[in-house]
């Protein structure tokens, strides 16, 4: 990030360990919930949050017919389609791989960015950064990476989709959103995301009712709606308009190795010896492309076709 631009770079940070924490209340609040209804009823609860601070606040929701289809399509691509491949694949495969192929958003925002924001370039620097970051992720979890039937290879097809999905709702936000308040944009998103997940969920996870609604279930979709949802999204949101939106998604790479290192100090989770190594790389590839010096003129663009 630039120099001067602290701000940004602490958001940055912040952002990270909070995503990195929500890995802890996703697992201990499926205990109790199906995956798909867990995540909607987390986003229901951002939403009437949302709702609060916009109105209370008289922040302007989006006016323009395009500015609602952007809304819709991102919101079904960052919540429908991302969240629901990873609650849904994380029931065939592990954790650990499920993160590896997460670590793809980078890679899919640096493309997509290419081709949808002027300004923003493919570099040798950025593709070993988001490649030293990658083999970090697969390092922590090389016990993990496997695949035992078809079901699980279609789960990881699944992350990569949602993966996908997750890189193009925030090169979109990023290149057409920048006049929308980040929390009137991000109510719309979950407003327009939530018909397909209550729809599903009602359909395939059976009456909400008969849900082992518990106090641990209910503390942790109110920790991933208050801080791993509205507040994040918020401060996503407010980053990506200030900064390359791949440095903004290289979140998802340190966020693997923060989760592990909460699971091993709040869960007594063992660190596996790789754990050391692959946090050395991924830390590699953070300095690289994020907090690294702008270099005016000095960066040499890959040859895109």
């Amino acid at each position: 990030m630039p120099k001067g631009n602290g701000l940004n770079i602490l958001v940055w940070i912040i952002l990270a360990i909070i995503w990195s924490t929500t890995w802890i209340f996703i697992k201990v609040g499926l205990a109790d919930l199906p995956p798909i209804a867990f995540s909607s009823a987390r986003f229901i609860l951002s939403v009437v949050i949302l709702f609060v601070v916009v109105r209370v606040q008289g922040i302007t929701l989006p006016k323009t017919a395009p500015e609602w289809r952007l809304a819709a399509l991102t919101g079904v691509l960052q919540f429908s389609i991302n969240y629901s491949c990873v609650f849904w694949a994380e029931q065939h495969i592990t954790s650990g791989l499920a993160a590896v192929l997460q670590a793809t958003i980078p890679v899919f925002g640096l493309a997509i960015g290419w081709i949808f924001i002027a300004d923003e370039h493919v570099t040798i620097q950025k593709v070993a950064a988001i490649a030293l970051g990658i083999c970090g992720v697969a390092v922590i979890f090389i016990d993990q990476l496997r695949i035992e039937n078809w079901l699980a290879f279609a789960a990881c097809v699944a992350i990569v989709v949602g993966a996908y999905a997750a890189a193009q709702a925030s090169v979109l936000t990023k290149a057409r959103a920048a006049n929308i308040h980040p929390a009137a944009f991000v109510m719309c998103q979950m407003l327009c995301g939530l018909p397909l997940m209550v729809g599903y969920t009602l359909l395939r996870e059976g009456d909400p009712l008969t849900y082992n609604w518990s106090w641990r279930a209910i503390g942790c979709i109110a920790y991933l709606a208050v801080l791993g949802s509205v507040a994040a999204f918020w401060m996503y949101y407010w980053l990506l308009h200030r900064v390359e939106s791949t440095k903004a998604m290289m979140i998802s790479l340190v966020t693997p190795l923060l989760a592990v290192v909460l699971g091993g100090l709040t869960l007594g989770e063992r660190l596996p010896t790789q754990t050391y190594l692959g946090g050395l790389l991924i830390l590699g590839s953070i300095g690289l492309i994020v907090f690294r010096r702008e270099q005016k003129l000095l960066e040499t663009d890959i040859s895109m076709g």
